[in-house]
């Protein structure tokens, strides 16, 4: 498949200067590590079924078309495939340019701005911008953010973190705490955790002393509550009242089944109904009303009452192999800024399934996170595509330079 759009795109530039990132993309290509490919494209796949599966009958039900979800998911997954070639068509430089990470920060922070100001809350919280058919998540895309951005200060300030000087780094996360912050006024705890988790985890990977390291992740976490505290007195309108009747139906939730309970009630008794091998693919009875989000936060008590305990694990697998890869790649590495970007998307993936697998089965409070590449949506779909791209770039320049020490 990839060897055929390389082919396509090789007759379309054959012609133009991009001779050069058309022979890059050839060598990642030659260089490919289907450990990390193949089981993108399985997920992917079947997200695309069971985002339909499990969005079919609710389209229908607010008078859509029935595969409308169906076809933008399949669309946002074509999207992210031509992101992943762009991605091997240079070696991960544009991303590390200076005024390309300034302007993601700034259309971010202009983006937080706006769904504070101006966004349909839903639940309390408002975390999408519509810009036509496309639906953009900020506090998804500063995800991928963070991992750029971090890698980027700490691997070019390496010497001065080695000489225990830590300045410039202080000064440059600070934009990351700002981001943080708005995020975390949305309210969207759960998408705050997350991103916070992934600057900790590269902040330690870093190489910086445990000291340095542990006092900008204390000040990042008291910060946090600071400004949580303070926007809840400033911006109270039931938000925050709804944040603890989370906590609370996760403590007990037979006992709010009738209110805000009903979502994790619905989710136990899709995952009871499905057992081992599932009800069949289509046939969920939670889908069709009683579980919300089904396509999104939900997907997996969706899939687990259809393709049961066997299918859960099967995805749980395949997610399981790219997070390993993630994090051996950043293992072997002698680069520091593939080693940070690598820990940095590994802990990602890892994150963010533990945290929407832990509300789906009431070991964690229900966050609004989504599962990875399995549920709908397109901000989800085009950054796990750009870590993923990121990641093959990182995987055959290893290759590459194993074979050149074997010669």
């Amino acid at each position: 498949m990839i060897k055929s759009a390389y082919h396509s795109l090789k007759n379309i530039f054959k012609h133009t200067n991009l001779s050069k990132h058309m022979k890059i993309l050839k060598t990642n290509i030659d260089a490919m590590d289907y450990y990390i490919f193949i089981p993108y494209i399985m997920l992917s796949v079947i997200g695309i079924i069971m985002v339909y599966s499990a969005s079919s009958n609710i389209a229908t039900q607010i008078g859509g078309s029935p595969t409308g979800y169906l076809i933008r998911q399949s669309m946002f997954v074509v999207f992210s495939l031509i992101i992943v070639l762009i991605c091997l068509c240079g070696q991960n430089m544009f991303v590390r340019n200076g005024r390309v990470l300034f302007i993601f920060w700034a259309a971010m922070f202009i983006g937080l701005i706006w769904l504070k100001a101006f966004g349909h809350s839903v639940n309390g919280a408002a975390g999408w911008i519509p810009i036509g058919p496309l639906h953009i998540q900020p506090a998804e895309t500063a995800k991928v953010y963070i991992i750029l951005v971090m890698s980027n200060i700490l691997a070019n300030h390496e010497n001065e973190l080695i000489n225990n000087e830590k300045t410039k780094v202080i000064t440059h996360s600070i934009f990351v705490f700002v981001m943080l912050g708005l995020i975390l006024i949305q309210p969207d705890l759960g998408g705050t955790i997350i991103n916070a988790l992934i600057f900790i985890v590269i902040i330690f990977a870093s190489g910086m002393n445990w000291k340095g390291a542990t006092l900008i992740s204390s000040s990042m976490i008291v910060g946090g509550w600071i400004i949580l505290k303070t926007a809840l007195f400033i911006f109270r309108n039931g938000s925050s009242n709804y944040q603890i009747q989370r906590i609370l139906a996760y403590g007990d939730p037979f006992r709010y089944e009738q209110g805000i309970g009903h979502q994790l009630v619905n989710s136990y008794y899709a995952l009871s109904n499905g057992g081992i091998f599932g009800v069949g693919l289509g046939n969920s009875i939670q889908k069709t009303g009683y579980l919300p989000e089904p396509n999104t936060d939900f997907i997996m008590s969706v899939i687990s009452e259809e393709l049961g305990l066997v299918g859960v694990l099967l995805i749980l697998s395949l997610l399981f192999i790219i997070i390993v890869k993630a994090f051996q790649l950043g293992i072997r590495s002698n680069n520091t800024y593939d080693t940070l970007v690598s820990y940095g998307i590994g802990t990602y993936l890892l994150v963010q399934s533990y945290f929407n697998i832990g509300g789906v089965i009431g070991l964690l409070p229900i966050t609004g996170v989504t599962f990875p590449f399995i549920s709908y949506g397109g901000s989800s779909m085009l950054t796990l595509a750009l870590c993923i791209g990121m990641l093959l770039v990182i995987s055959a320049k290893q290759k590459i330079q194993r074979k050149h020490k074997l010669n």
